[in-house]
């Protein structure tokens, strides 16, 4: 009887070394996040300009600005999850480059409050298309022993990217005007779609469990791994896993996932509320203490401080899980609701920013992983995408309460205390996470150790 070969996909990735393949994708995620973390650190640092240029007196106004492209994401992130299971993570991704690219040219553009949130707007709903589906396409070519590693590091490009306009605001703003941030922010994402379309592979799990040309599986599947050689009557195949009938949310909630994705959800709603309370309103509120000449800089202080924590927290998810976020959440809390307390001392101001932000970002680093974790390929860009829309919930209301509030005659270390409701709630729900997530996987992902596949007939 004729032998049929069969290649696991899912073993193949998972018992070969990282090789120059795993770089290029890594590489060229990071460099997609660094160029959205840019984008969407530019209203925030551009929002003191504005607000001189256009004679805006209400901060509760301009919260509702700042919140513009993450309320956008809202409605992006599940759609473009949904396109990146459907189409692939490679068209999705291509498609919010091209969106993230037009609109934040278009924002050079614009001459009042509401014509910017609607041009933020429609940047946010593009930027809804990246997190999600970078994470997928990195996840489904990582060896699970490095996964959490490798999209942690992936991530770390949204906050190294975030920390430039802090960085050049101060002199690029007053030579060429505010318009030069998002010049940058609109081309760097048109340059990444043509070295997307160049040199990001579809995720080859993607293509296999759709059922897409053989031959296409084949070729990636020789730059993967060269050595291997499939025949005429090769079957390759996701032995740990099966295509999904339907793309509906509704499965998130089924095979024993309903407890971790709800968690999951409570989790980046509080992270992501307390990160853009933090982040998006930094440089106005410190521009309005005694260090407003570099009130720029603690934006770039806390990018930079959560790109540590994120690498820091990377193996230590990898080996044991999700406690560390848990961890972090308590930590969090002291150094982000003592900013307020700072003013006396810019030395002191900037130690605390940056360790809030190593603590804040670090977490939702690990939780940025974590959907990519528990899901299955075929769920796992629609997984992550509504979790990620749950976190756009609090990214919205983050930096709008942060607005009201800062309309109000309250006082910079009442407002930075108010932190402790989110941190605190979000730590209760990550300690619950972290104990069902060890007892579900016993601290590995999604797959079980797998059995040998039955010898073939006539071995």
């Amino acid at each position: 009887m004729a032998q049929t070969n069969a290649i696991d996909i899912s073993d193949l990735i998972d018992t070969r070394k990282l090789s120059g393949f795993n770089a290029r994708i890594v590489v060229i995620c990071w460099l997609i996040m660094f160029f959205e973390g840019y984008d969407l650190a530019t209203i925030a640092v551009s929002g003191p300009s504005l607000m001189h240029e256009w004679g805006v007196t209400s901060r509760a106004s301009m919260g509702y600005v700042f919140s513009a492209v993450l309320f956008a994401t809202i409605f992006g992130t599940p759609l473009f999850g949904w396109i990146g299971d459907r189409y692939g993570r490679k068209n999705a991704l291509i498609l919010s480059l091209l969106g993230i690219g037009v609109f934040s040219l278009a924002t050079m553009f614009v001459h009042n409050l509401e014509q910017m949130f609607a041009v933020r707007f429609f940047t946010g709903l593009a930027i809804g298309g990246i997190g999600a589906n970078c994470l997928a396409l990195n996840a489904e070519f990582a060896p699970r022993r490095v996964r959490a590693t490798l999209m942690i590091v992936m991530f770390t490009g949204i906050t190294l990217g975030a920390a430039i306009p802090g960085a050049i605001a101060p002199r690029l703003i007053p030579a060429y005007g505010w318009q030069a941030l998002f010049f940058i922010g609109g081309v760097t994402p048109l340059i990444m779609l043509v070295v997307s379309a160049l040199w990001l592979p579809e995720s080859i799990k993607f293509l296999v469990l759709r059922g897409h040309s053989p031959a296409r599986v084949e070729a990636i599947l020789r730059k993967l791994d060269p050595m291997v050689a499939p025949g005429a009557t090769a079957q390759i195949v996701v032995a740990d896993e099966k295509a999904a009938k339907n793309l509906s949310p509704v499965l998130l909630f089924k095979d024993g996932l309903a407890s971790l994705t709800t968690l999951l959800w409570i989790i980046n709603l509080f992270s992501v509320m307390t990160l853009y309370f933090l982040s998006f309103w930094l440089p106005t509120v410190m521009a309005s203490t005694a260090f407003k000449t570099d009130a720029p800089y603690f934006q770039t202080l806390f990018q930079t401080g959560g790109t540590i924590g994120g690498l820091a927290v990377a193996r230590p998810v990898d080996k044991i899980g999700l406690l560390p976020v848990f961890v972090m959440f308590l930590i969090a809390i002291p150094f982000s609701c003592s900013i307020g307390y700072t003013t006396g001392s810019e030395t002191l101001a900037m130690i605390v920013v940056t360790n809030s932000g190593f603590f804040v970002l670090g977490l939702q680093f690990a939780l940025n992983a974590a959907g990519a974790l528990i899901y299955p390929t075929t769920l796992r860009a629609t997984g992550s995408s509504w979790s990620g829309t749950l976190g756009r919930l609090g990214s919205v209301a983050g930096p709008s309460v942060a607005g009201i509030m800062l309309s109000t005659s309250m006082s910079i270390q009442t407002f930075y205390m108010t932190l402790v409701v989110p941190l605190g709630l979000g730590a209760i729900a990550s300690f619950f996470f972290a104990r069902l997530y060890y007892r579900r996987f016993q601290g590995h992902t999604f797959e079980r150790q797998r059995v040998k596949p039955a010898a073939a007939l006539g071995d």
